[in-house]
């Protein structure tokens, strides 16, 4: 009789301690750096660059036409009346107001896609760390922001990195 309550305590204490030693399996993705370094992301960032230095090279053009008309006009300010002179100030300045309103259109044309962008990069993103997770037995996946510190075997940056690059080409 002792025998049988003696089993089932250790049969109670064995059963007890394998669930709590059961391990929550915890890891961390560097998510700038997947954005940076996958195919799609290169893409991305290269088309933003793009445009970006679009929008640069025409506020530079438009700088340098803006100084080259009040170079001129300002020779002229003797020559020309003073109605005249104030009229084609006027519109110089009506020039430059379009042309801000444009460049802040544009700019934030450019801010918009790139939010944009970047919620499907992360909805793409987020596919595969499901699947991955499922696949790995994984509980939680952490950003690498939000770590202080952590031990450098749980980064799984570069795995998450490869299986982007496999299913992930292009976004549109």
């Amino acid at each position: 009789m002792y025998k049988k309550i003696y089993t089932l305590i250790f049969l109670f204490v064995l059963i007890t301690t394998k669930s709590f030693s059961i391990e929550e399996k915890f890891v961390f993705i560097d998510l700038n750096f997947i954005f940076n370094n996958s195919v799609a992301g290169k893409k991305i960032n290269k088309q933003f660059k793009e445009k970006s230095s679009k929008i640069n090279q025409s506020l530079k053009d438009f700088q340098k036409k803006i100084q080259s008309e009040r170079k001129t006009l300002l020779t002229q300010k003797n020559v020309l009346s003073k109605e005249e002179f104030e009229k084609k100030v006027s519109k110089l300045d009506k020039e430059i107001k379009e042309f801000n309103v444009s460049i802040n259109k544009k700019n934030d044309d450019l801010r918009k896609l790139k939010n944009d962008t970047r919620l499907k990069f992360s909805s793409e993103l987020k596919k595969i760390l499901t699947d991955f997770s499922k696949e790995n037995s994984i509980s939680m996946i952490i950003n690498k922001e939000n770590i202080l510190i952590g031990k450098t075997s749980l980064d799984v940056t570069e795995d998450i990195l490869d299986l982007f690059n496999k299913n992930v080409k292009k976004l549109n």
